[in-house]
């Protein structure tokens, strides 16, 4: 696999439409994603002490957290909606090998700020809510 830039790792919002468009959100500087699994141990007296999990159990879940500068785009406008309703998106993730993974994805967190002399920032924070597919 060859090396990806970091600019083209790209968060992009539907549009809540049918059928669903996404539109990138803009500003953004940084974008993280962490692909997380609750392991069951099923050790037992019998494992000779080595620990022992059970395959395809527990919890799996993605997190996805970004900052940017803010540029009063539609989508930034459409994040701080969804935040302050506690509601649901549906949300893409978008890397420069074309690889893509789509879900649905509540803002946990969603801060603002700035300098009296620098721009206006925001930082949002992502959690999955339900599966996340790899297109």
């Amino acid at each position: 696999m060859a090396a990806e830039k970091g600019s083209a790792f790209l968060l992009r919002i539907s549009n809540g439409g049918s059928p669903v468009t996404y539109t990138t959100v803009a500003g953004m500087r940084t974008t993280q994603l962490a692909i997380n699994a609750e392991g069951v141990v099923v050790t037992h007296k019998g494992s000779g002490g080595w620990r022992e999990m059970l395959p395809e159990a527990g919890v799996r879940s993605v997190s996805i957290a970004g900052s940017g500068v803010f540029t009063g785009s539609a989508a930034e406008a459409r994040l701080k909606q969804k935040a302050l309703a506690g509601a649901a998106d549906d949300f893409e993730v978008v890397f420069e090998s074309g690889e893509a993974m789509r879900g649905a994805f509540l803002i946990t967190r969603l801060d603002y700020g700035g300098d009296f002399n620098g721009e206006r920032t925001y930082t949002l924070a992502l959690e999955s809510t339900g599966p996340v597919t790899v297109l």
